[in-house]
């Protein structure tokens, strides 16, 4: 990321979870390869120079345990706000948040739901390697990472605005 006004978005689906069978939803651990993808990805996004000051988390168990799991790897550890608002959100209640955020910090992780998370990561880009904006735009798996790059603040942040500069799935 260069430049003065440079924001960057980093957008995580929760990894794989149990299945419902009688557990709210709400309250859903991750599965066993849910824990082991959300391991791995974090190591892949803490070799990353991310520049993540914030972390916006669904409350959710899942969601909550996919960013547990990530964190660690990190060596910068960014304040983490667990918002009611982000569990099982739509992709403009996602968008809200994400251009709420003060102008102060540079960059953003997002660990959220689908289909809300898949729709906002498949609408934000309108720059960015061919190959990976159709392969986004086709599917989000669990504990899969997609990195934005935007011009401008926070309140910038748009569909079609930003630039993907990665897509990473736990089956690269």
């Amino acid at each position: 990321m260069s430049g003065k006004q440079e924001r960057r978005l980093v957008l995580v689906r929760h990894a794989k979870a149990v299945p419902k069978g009688g557990i709210e939803d709400f309250d859903r651990a991750l599965a066993d390869r849910g824990r082991a993808d959300a391991e791995a990805m974090g190591h892949r996004v803490g070799r990353s120079p991310l520049g993540v000051g914030l972390v916006l988390c669904s409350p959710a168990k899942r969601t909550r345990q996919t960013w547990q799991l990530m964190q660690p790897s990190l060596a910068d550890q960014p304040a983490a706000v667990f918002d009611d608002d982000l569990y099982n959100a739509s992709a403009d209640t996602l968008l809200s948040a994400v251009t709420a955020t003060d102008d102060g910090i540079p960059g953003v992780l997002l660990v959220g739901h689908n289909p809300g998370i898949h729709e906002l990561a498949a609408a934000l880009p309108g720059d960015g390697p061919e190959d990976l904006v159709r392969q986004l735009r086709d599917a989000f798996p669990t504990c899969a990472v997609a990195v934005f790059d935007f011009s401008g603040g926070w309140r910038d942040v748009a569909r079609g605005a930003g630039r993907l500069t990665a897509l990473w799935t736990p089956r690269d």
